[in-house]
């Protein structure tokens, strides 16, 4: 974002004045917007530099850039970061592995973020790709109510690769839970410390 113009570098000879609190003082010289700058100690920022004449707002300039900083690094946070998680599988798996390897997807996906499962495939079983084929489909379809098919199975050199994304709603769902855990550390932060009780 570049920056607005302020005070002496905004050079026209009219500007639209707005007051700090937002009050419209009316088209008058650049001259005179400085001079009131000046006189209440704050800076004449150029916030609409296209309008015909440009719209000029008093303000404090430090004050106002290091709130939109704050704002943008908010913003940042309750954005949904999502993480691509790896989980690997061989063709002959047993059981107990697959169920467990399974639990972790499952742990993945109710978190928000996408899982790329890879099976491996060792000498001879790489004549065998619908076998991969096959193990990915099903780990798919056990979790198929947490997550979709983002990328379908395909060969990548000796191993299989295919990735689950959560449920649209699933990613939102833990944004939001995230957002108002944050809310509410902030908030117990800020609460004063409860009085001891008085004993009678």
């Amino acid at each position: 974002m570049t920056e607005p113009r302020i005070n002496d570098r905004i050079r026209v000879p009219e500007v639209r004045l707005v007051g700090p609190e937002g009050e419209q003082v009316g088209i008058v010289s650049i001259g005179e917007a400085l001079r009131l700058a000046q006189d209440s100690e704050l800076d004449l920022v150029e916030v609409a530099p296209m309008a015909r004449p440009p719209v000029v707002k008093l303000m404090d300039y430090g004050k106002f850039k290091y709130e939109a900083a704050q704002k943008e690094r908010e913003a940042r946070r309750n954005q949904t970061q999502t993480v691509i998680k790896e989980m690997r599988l061989r063709l002959k798996i047993d059981p107990h592995d697959y169920e467990t390897k399974k639990g972790h997807v499952v742990r993945f996906l109710k978190g928000g973020d996408k899982v790329k499962i890879t099976v491996m495939f060792r000498g001879r079983e790489q004549s065998r790709p619908e076998m991969g084929y096959r193990l990915l489909q099903r780990l798919a379809g056990d979790v198929s109510e947490l997550g979709v098919v983002e990328s379908n199975p395909k060969q990548d050199g000796r191993n299989m690769v295919m990735v689950i994304a959560p449920h649209k709603n699933q990613a939102a769902l833990q944004a939001q839970k995230r957002a108002a855990k944050a809310a509410e550390d902030a908030e117990a932060a800020q609460a004063p410390a409860e009085p001891a009780p008085t004993e009678a």
